[in-house]
């Protein structure tokens, strides 16, 4: 196969996983997601934060959590806190959740090893 056609089989694989993304690619597509995980994996299960507060914890703007809000509610990262005004939220215990946990274990587990 030339270089050219290896490039454009590499172009049309690469199309393709964009128009039916994995779970994970869906999630992090985002620029700011990585940020926002890493955010969450500083808080114990259970936290309860508003957007601001989550915002100066994951070191971006208010703005940046509210775009992201809705999709950490769709996957199950985030739940919202009945009753609250403002809106207040937590980390959910979902199965994302603890699987991104025990990712993050394994992560660090190996960074460790290094």
């Amino acid at each position: 196969m030339s270089q050219m056609n290896a490039g454009a089989e590499r172009e049309k694989t690469k199309r393709l996983r964009h128009e039916h993304p994995s779970g994970w690619l869906h999630l992090t597509q985002h620029e700011a997601v990585p940020v926002l995980i890493d955010a969450v994996l500083d808080l114990p299960p259970g936290r309860e934060f508003n957007k601001s507060e989550f915002a100066s914890h994951a070191g971006v703007t208010r703005q940046t959590v509210g775009n992201y809000t809705e999709l950490f509610l769709q996957v199950g990262i985030f739940e919202e806190v009945d009753g609250t005004s403002p809106q207040r939220y937590r980390v959910a215990n979902s199965n994302v959740v603890r699987e991104l946990y025990e990712l993050n274990s394994a992560l660090n587990a190996v960074e460790a090893d290094v």
